[in-house]
């Protein structure tokens, strides 16, 4: 078996990873590369300037200043374009925000959904508003104030809110039976289940049945339940995701065809490639060397 694959990880990981929360300025940080894992981490910039954004499989181009959202559960990657580049990023853990009621927010965000868009444009008055909040977040974090978490925890929320109100969810229901309660739950979990960061710990709820034993139901009603909601089977959504994901590695990764393959739980290369062109129409080495 080949050698175990790992994304880099810094020590500014230690310390987010411990707070749970950490706030900076791009402008006043570019000499500094912040390598986190992306899997533990949501989070918020507030950019001016000309990039493109790799998240999933879709590409935003952007110019001015936006409003980005990263989920740590969907593969991003950004290339910045011009040579000034300014603005704010925050990061935090999904433990961080779950200690406030506003939680609920963060779960029914369109901005951090996989089919939700993650990028807003904003006008100079927007920029001018949460430049002040983001400000606000980082002068907090260093401050003695020992409710400080939670004010900061109030930011976020109302970075979110402002957001929604910028361009409102459309997939604000809330869950009004079982059957939607538990589709919610397997969604939620397929997604934690991605990105995939390393080849040590390869995918382990591949199929409908895996999931089905997980959350401790019959196979025959999750199946049921989940495309009377949806109106795709349990089995599409998770060959989707497991398609969006290897996408991504194959784009923003340097792994061998091998450790992607073994790293989304598929035993021998061969079995990967023909599930890849089974459902993309082409093989993962031709789909490489197309984006590249």
């Amino acid at each position: 078996m080949e050698e175990k694959v790992t994304r880099a990880i810094s020590s500014f990981n230690k310390e987010l990873k411990l707070q749970g929360f950490k706030a900076f300025q791009i402008e006043g940080d570019g000499a500094e590369t912040r390598t986190y894992s992306r899997k533990e981490f949501y989070k918020i910039c507030l950019t001016t300037g000309e990039s493109k954004i790799h998240y999933s499989d879709k590409t935003f181009e952007q110019e001015g200043t936006i409003l980005f959202f990263g989920n740590p559960h969907i593969p991003y990657s950004w290339e910045t374009i011009s040579t000034a580049y300014v603005g704010y990023t925050i990061l935090f853990s999904e433990d961080f925000f779950k200690n406030s009621e506003r939680s609920e927010s963060l779960q029914h965000s369109s901005f951090f959904k996989i089919g939700g868009t993650p990028v807003l444009q904003i006008t100079e008055e927007q920029r001018s508003f949460l430049n002040t909040i983001f400000q606000k977040m980082i002068a907090e974090q260093e401050s003695d104030y020992i409710f400080k978490d939670e004010l900061i925890r109030n930011y976020i929320s109302l970075i979110i809110h402002e957001s929604l109100k910028m361009e409102p969810s459309q997939n604000y229901e809330q869950s009004k039976n079982a059957s939607s309660r538990l589709t919610s739950v397997f969604l939620e979990l397929l997604e934690r289940q991605f990105p995939v960061e390393t080849t040590a710990n390869p995918l382990q709820l591949r199929t409908a049945k895996h999931y089905a034993q997980y959350l401790n139901v019959h196979i025959n009603y999750l199946n049921r339940t989940v495309k009377e909601v949806t109106g795709k089977s349990t089995t599409t959504h998770i060959t989707e995701r497991i398609i969006t994901e290897a996408k991504a590695l194959l784009q923003h990764t340097e792994w061998s065809i091998s450790e992607i393959a073994y790293a989304l739980g598929f035993e021998y290369p061969t079995y990967f490639n023909n599930f890849f062109k089974k459902f993309t129409g082409t093989t993962p080495t031709s789909y490489r060397i197309s984006e590249v």
